[in-house]
C-alpha cells in the first residue's frame, strides 16, 4: 500500500504542462477591440428579468434579459466612436491604441459580475510562466444606474480602478470613503434635489406629494429635495416610496393616497420603469389634472411615449443635462452592421428587431431571411436619433477623460511626475492607481466648449436644462427646454426660465396649476399657523389697528409710527387725522352761530338801552355799569370764537387770557351792580349816607381793580409757563387731538378759581339782597344769573375733565356761551320787554309807587 502512494506520488510529479485554471466559465464580453490599453464599460442593453431565487444547488447562471433598450446601446456604440476617435487623432496617445471591453449585462447581480470580469480579466488557462498576469482594464464606464452603481462601485474601488460614470447621480456616489475612485460626468442629486426644490418654489407649489423609488438613488434623492424644499418653505404632504418588484398591493396604496391628497403636484425620483407603472394605473383610473416634477432618469426617457397612459405625464418638468452636438456620432450610428461584431449576440438581435428579418433563416422560421441590403442610413429610430444628446454626451466627455488621463500619465515629464520624487509612471506597465492621479487632475475642453473637469469627490459641475414633456405633431412626447440652473452662478441668477410656452399638467399654457396648502395671505393680514398641521398650512389673520402688512404672506404685522395709522385694507401706514375743532364742522360751526347770535343780541340789548337811557328804568339799573356788563359780555361772546380753529402759540395763549380777562370784567360789573343795589337801599333809610361812598367812581375803580387782578394773574401764566398747542396721541389710537395745553395746570385753574370767587361773592350779595322791595327787584335776577353762572361752571369741570378730544373745548365754549347767556337774559331781558313792550311801567312814578313812604332818587 505505501509503495502504491509513492508511485502515484511520481506520476503527479513528473514533467508537464503545469496550468491554472478559472474555476466555471469566462464571461466574454458583449463588445471588444484589442488594445495597448484597454477601456471597460457596463451599458444594459435590454431590461427587465424575471424574478429567480437561486437554490445553489447549482453554479448561478446569468439571468435573461428581455426588453431591448436602444438607448443603453447608443451608450455604448458612442464609446466606440469615441475610442475610434481618440485612436485617430495624432495628437492623443500617441503610438497607443485604445480598446475596449463592454458588457451588456442588466440586473444587478449580472452587473456586479460583469464588473469583476472588467477587474480580473483571467483568461480559462494560463501558463505557469504568468499565472498571476492579468489583462485589467484602465477605467470602468458605467453604469448609468445609481443602484447598480454602488453595488459595484466599493469592490472595484478596491482594486483602484476608476469608475466613470454619465448617468447614476446619487448623492451617496460622492463619499470619497465609501466609492474612493467613483468618477461621474453628471451632476450630483444633491444639486438636482435643489434645483428641483427651487422649482416648485418658482412656481408657488408651496404644497406638494414626493414619491421615490425604493432604492439608494431614490430614497437619497428625495431625502436631500425633501430637505432643501424645507429650506424654501415648501411643505410635503406626503412622501412614500415603491419599486417596480413591489406587489401589486403597495401600488394600489400609493395610488389612494395620491387620490386622497389635497396637493396637486408630485414630484417623482424615480427610474423609468417606476413612472411607467403609476401612470399606467393612474391612467386606468382616470385620475388627470395632477402636474408633475421629475428627476432626470425618467424625464427625458424615450421609450415613455410607447408606454400606456403616458398622456398622463405631458406636461411634465424635470432637470437634465444640456443636449450638445457630437460631430460624426450619427455616422457612426448609422453604419453599424452586424459584420462588425461577428461574436455579439446582441447586434444580431438589434439587427433582426430593427429589420424585422432572420440572419440564420435555419434558428428562425418565423422571421423572412434578411437580404444583406439592410442599411440604417434610411432608418429613422431612436437608436439613430442624434437630436438630443444629453446622457450620451456624458458617456463621450467620460471616455476623453479617461483618455486626457492616459495622455498625461504617457506625456508625464522624468522630475515633474505626481508620484514618488516627482517620478513618472511606467508607461509600459500602467497601473490603474496610477491613472486615478492623473483623472484627479483632468482639465479639458470638448469641442462644443464645454468644460470638463472634476472636484474632489469627483463630480462634475451641476448645469442644468429645465424640459417639459409637450407632445409633438408626430404624437410622441418630446422634453422642450424652458429654463437653465448653473449651480456655479450666484443665488439669485441660479434659475433662469427662457420665453417658451410650458405646456401644464392640467392642459393648459397661460394658467399655472395652483398647490398649496393655504391660499396666499394678502397685503393687511398675517399667517397663524394651524394647530398640529405643517407650516404651509395656516390662516389668514387681519393685522390689528394701528399694525400693517404689506407683502405677501407676511408673517407678523408692524407697527405704525407714532404719528402714522394704519389705513382701512391695513397694508400701509397713513399720516393719522389731525382733528380738532374746526369752524367748517357742524359742531363747529353751530357753536360760532350761537356765539354770533350772542354778540347780535347783546349790540340789539345795548342798542335798546342806549336809545332809552333817560328812560328811569335804564337810570335806575347803572346805565353805567349796565352799558359796561353789554360790552363785557360781548367780548364774551367773541372769545368763544379763539377756541374754534386750528390751535397755534399765539391762539392758545389769547383764549385763555381772553376768556379770563374778560369774564372778570363782567363778573366784575355785576358786582357793581350788586353792590350799588345794596347800597342804595341802605341809602334810603334814615341817618344813613352810604351812596357817597360806592359812587361812580368807586365803582369804576373796583371794576379796574378786579380786573387788574386777574390781568396780573395772566401776564404771571403767560410769562412762566403759558398754554402752547399740542399733539395729543392719547386719547385716540388713530387720530391725533391738536389742542391746547394748558401748559402750567396752576395758572389755568387760578384764573378760573378767581372768576369763580367773584361769582360766588357776586351771588351773595345778591342773595342778601333778594327781598328788597319789588322795585329793587333786579337783585333777584343778579342771583339767578349768578346761580346759572355757577351751576354751568360746577358741571364744566367734571365735564371737562372727561370729554376726549375736541369735545374737551366743545364744552368749554358751551360754558362760556351758556354763563354769558345766562346774565344777557336774567339781567337785561326783563328790562328790555318792560321798555319795549311795557312803557306805562317805565316811568318814575311807577317804579316809586310801591316803594317805602321814603322818598327815593337816583
Amino acid at each position: 500500500m505505501p509503495l502504491l502512494r509513492l508511485i502515484l506520488l511520481v506520476l503527479l510529479m513528473g514533467e508537464g504542462d503545469s496550468v491554472c485554471r478559472l474555476q466555471g466559465s469566462a464571461q466574454p464580453p458583449e463588445l471588444a477591440q484589442d488594445g495597448d490599453l484597454v477601456i471597460g464599460g457596463i451599458f444594459s442593453f435590454r431590461t427587465g428579468q424575471d424574478y429567480v431565487v437561486n437554490t445553489f444547488e447549482t453554479i448561478p447562471g446569468v439571468r435573461k434579459c428581455k426588453n431591448f433598450n436602444f438607448r443603453e446601446f447608443k451608450f455604448a456604440q458612442t464609446v466606440i466612436f469615441a475610442i475610434n476617435e481618440i485612436n485617430k487623432d495624432p495628437d492623443m496617445l500617441p503610438n497607443v491604441k485604445l480598446g475596449y471591453k463592454i458588457y451588456g449585462d442588466c440586473g444587478t447581480m449580472d452587473i456586479l459580475r460583469a464588473a469583476l470580469a472588467l477587474v480580473s480579466d483571467v483568461t480559462t488557462e494560463v501558463s505557469d510562466n504568468n499565472c498571476t498576469k492579468t489583462d485589467t482594464v484602465q477605467a470602468i464606464l458605467g453604469h448609468s444606474g445609481s443602484r447598480p452603481t454602488i453595488a459595484f462601485a466599493p469592490v472595484v474601488g478596491k482594486f483602484h480602478i476608476p469608475v466613470v460614470s454619465h448617468f447614476a447621480t446619487c448623492a451617496c456616489l460622492s463619499n470619497r470613503k465609501e466609492y474612493p475612485t467613483f468618477y461621474r460626468t453628471i451632476p450630483s442629486d444633491f444639486y438636482q434635489s435643489r434645483a428641483l426644490a427651487k422649482l416648485v418654489k418658482h412656481f408657488g407649489w408651496t404644497w406638494i406629494g414626493a414619491i421615490a423609488v425604493n432604492n439608494e438613488y431614490g430614497l437619497n434623492g428625495i431625502s436631500a429635495f425633501i430637505q432643501a424644499a424645507h429650506e424654501l418653505g415648501v411643505c410635503i404632504e406626503y412622501s412614500e416610496a415603491f419599486s417596480s418588484s413591489d406587489p401589486p398591493e403597495r401600488l394600489q396604496k400609493l395610488i389612494e393616497i395620491i387620490k386622497h391628497a389635497t396637493s396637486k403636484v408630485i414630484l417623482a425620483f424615480m427610474s423609468h420603469r417606476e413612472i411607467k407603472l403609476l401612470a399606467k394605473e393612474l391612467h386606468k383610473q382616470n385620475i388627470t389634472g395632477l402636474q408633475w416634477a421629475g428627476s432626470d432618469a425618467w424625464v427625458t426617457d424615450h421609450s415613455l411615449t410607447d408606454s400606456e397612459g403616458h398622456s398622463i405625464l405631458v406636461g411634465s418638468l424635470g432637470f437634465t443635462v444640456s443636449k450638445a452636438k457630437i460631430p460624426g456620432l450619427e455616422e457612426h450610428l448609422r453604419q453599424l452592421h452586424p459584420s462588425q461584431f461577428p461574436d455579439s449576440q446582441f447586434v444580431r438581435d438589434f439587427w433582426e428587431d430593427v429589420f424585422d428579418c432572420a440572419l440564420n433563416a435555419t434558428e428562425n422560421t418565423k422571421k423572412k431571411p434578411c437580404t444583406g441590403l439592410e442599411s440604417l442610413q434610411n432608418i429613422d429610430s431612436q437608436f439613430t436619433d442624434v437630436s438630443e444628446l444629453r446622457f450620451s454626451n456624458n458617456v463621450y466627455k467620460s471616455v476623453y477623460a479617461v483618455a486626457h488621463a492616459l495622455d498625461n500619465l504617457i506625456k508625464c515629464e522624468e522630475g515633474k511626475g505626481p508620484f514618488l520624487n516627482s517620478s513618472c509612471a511606467d508607461i509600459k506597465n500602467i497601473q490603474p492607481w496610477q491613472v486615478l492621479q492623473y483623472l484627479d487632475s483632468v482639465n479639458f475642453t470638448t469641442q462644443e466648449g464645454e468644460r470638463v473637469y472634476f472636484d474632489r469627490n469627483g463630480d462634475s459641475p451641476a448645469r442644468y436644462e429645465l424640459v417639459n414633456l409637450q407632445m409633438t405633431n408626430k404624437g410622441t412626447m418630446e422634453g422642450v427646454t424652458v429654463g437653465i440652473y448653473d449651480a456655479s452662478l450666484p443665488e439669485s441668477h441660479q434659475f433662469i426660465t427662457n420665453n417658451i410656452p410650458v405646456v401644464w399638467g392640467n392642459g393648459l399654457t397661460q394658467e399655472v396649476p395652483v398647490s398649496v396648502c393655504s391660499e396666499s395671505c394678502l397685503p393687511g393680514t398675517h399667517k397663524v399657523l394651524q394647530k398640529g398641521r405643517p407650516v404651509c398650512c395656516y390662516d389668514c389673520i387681519p393685522c390689528p389697528s394701528g399694525e400693517i402688512s404689506n407683502v405677501t404672506d407676511s408673517i407678523i404685522c408692524m407697527k405704525c409710527p407714532p404719528v402714522y395709522w394704519s389705513n382701512k385694507q391695513r397694508d400701509a401706514c397713513i399720516p393719522k387725522t389731525i382733528e380738532f375743532l374746526a369752524y367748517n364742522e357742524i359742531l363747529g360751526l353751530l357753536l360760532v352761530l350761537f356765539s354770533l347770535l350772542g354778540v347780535f343780541l347783546t349790540i340789539i340789548t345795548t342798542l335798546v338801552f342806549y336809545c332809552h337811557k333817560e328812560t328811569p328804568l335804564v337810570r335806575a339799573n347803572n346805565s353805567e355799569l349796565s352799558f359796561l356788563l353789554l360790552f363785557s359780555l360781548t367780548l364774551c361772546f367773541l372769545c368763544s370764537l379763539t377756541f374754534i380753529g386750528r390751535p397755534s402759540e399765539w391762539s392758545c395763549m389769547l383764549r385763555h387770557t381772553a376768556f379770563g380777562i374778560t369774564f372778570v370784567l363782567c363778573i366784575s360789573c355785576v358786582l357793581g351792580k350788586t353792590i350799588v343795589v345794596l347800597m342804595a337801599f341802605k341809602a334810603t333809610l334814615p341817618g344813613t349816607n352810604m351812596m357817597k361812598w360806592f359812587g361812580p367812581a368807586q365803582q369804576r375803580l373796583s371794576v379796574l381793580a378786579f380786573t387788574l387782578i386777574q390781568v396780573l394773574i395772566c401776564i404771571l401764566w403767560l410769562t412762566i409757563n403759558p398754554p402752547f398747542p399740542f399733539k395729543n396721541m392719547k386719547i385716540y389710537k388713530d387720530r391725533i387731538i391738536l389742542e391746547c395745553a394748558l401748559g402750567s395746570p396752576v395758572g389755568f385753574w387760578a384764573v378760573l378759581g378767581y372768576i369763580g370767587l367773584l361769582a360766588i361773592l357776586c351771588f351773595v350779595l345778591a342773595f342778601l339782597a333778594r327781598k328788597l322791595p319789588d322795585n329793587f327787584n333786579e337783585a333777584k335776577f343778579i342771583t339767578f344769573s349768578m346761580l346759572i353762572f355757577c351751576a354751568v361752571w360746577i358741571t364744566f369741570i367734571p365735564a371737562y375733565a372727561s370729554s376726549p378730544g375736541k369735545f374737551t373745548v366743545a364744552v368749554e365754549i358751551f360754558a362760556i356761551l351758556a354763563s354769558s347767556y345766562g346774565l344777557l337774559f336774567c339781567i337785561f331781558l326783563p328790562k328790555c320787554f318792560i321798555i319795549l313792550f311795557r312803557p306805562e311801567q317805565n316811568t318814575k312814578r311807577h317804579i316809586m309807587g310801591k316803594t317805602s313812604h321814603n322818598d327815593v332818587h337816583f
